[in-house]
């Protein structure tokens, strides 16, 4: 592929850093767009969907790491760059650990930055055409059961005790969002970031809906739940069995 083909979303809210990148990005030869923040990255993932995506950490609206995991609950594929001046082990870890291709920290060399673009662009490319990722929609894979209860992420679809329900692209989301954080409470803001993609602040009652729809199908009392637990002044925890 012509690297005029491969399009690079960068999102940065430095001035100066995202237009340094963008220029020799396309000086290059590929083509370049610059997000100012959180919200509008996604936005321009969505639309304009390029083939890898340069991202910090530190920015206005939903932060980097939020973005990261918003993403990753659609596409495990798409090369993802962190470039952050957060720096520890620990910010490393974390961001590998929400899913990130590769970590590079500033201040750094621009011939580093540009021949790890590359690599990830190969490296997505060789994937594609030789079938090396496993065709699967979330990194749990296909199937996640828990109970009585079985999700069939290919097939969009769980078996309750309603018999089999066809889910909707955002009940898989959530559904994958509180599987991956298992045992964790996760606050209401947390999920409509990552969830929803809305900045920090937002308010929505659809969140309480989906909990309400889930117990429908997953509890054996939905009155008692089991596995969608409420947890007070903080949001929702998923709890399932060891």
């Amino acid at each position: 592929m012509e690297r005029g083909e491969q399009k690079i979303l960068i999102i940065e809210d430095d001035e100066h850093i995202a237009e340094g990148l963008e220029l020799n990005l396309s000086l290059k030869g590929y083509r370049v767009r610059i997000a100012r923040d959180g919200l509008s990255g996604l936005r321009e993932w969505r639309e304009w969907r390029p083939r890898l995506i340069v991202l910090d950490i530190m920015l206005p609206g939903i932060d980097g790491l939020n973005v990261l995991q918003h993403i990753r609950l659609e596409d495990e594929k798409m090369p993802v760059l962190i470039v952050s001046a957060k720096a520890t082990v620990d910010d490393r870890i974390k961001g590998l650990s929400h899913g990130v291709d590769d970590y590079l920290t500033k201040p750094f060399h621009l011939e580093e930055f540009l021949l790890r673009v590359e690599r990830l662009l190969t490296r997505a490319q060789w994937q594609h055409q030789e079938g090396a990722v496993e065709e699967t929609p979330t990194a749990l894979g296909s199937v996640y059961c828990f109970g009585d209860n079985t999700i069939d992420f290919s097939s969009a679809t769980a078996r309750c005790k309603m018999g089999t329900v066809k889910l909707t692209e955002q009940e898989l989301k959530l559904l994958k969002l509180f599987i991956i954080n298992k045992g964790k409470a996760l606050s209401r803001a947390k999920i409509l970031e990552i969830g929803w993609g809305y900045s920090a602040g937002t308010a929505s009652r659809s969140l309480d809906n989906f909990i309400v729809r889930f117990r429908k199908y997953f509890e054996d009392d939905p009155r008692k739940p089991r596995y969608f637990q409420s947890r007070r002044s903080v949001g929702y925890i998923f709890e399932s069995d060891p």
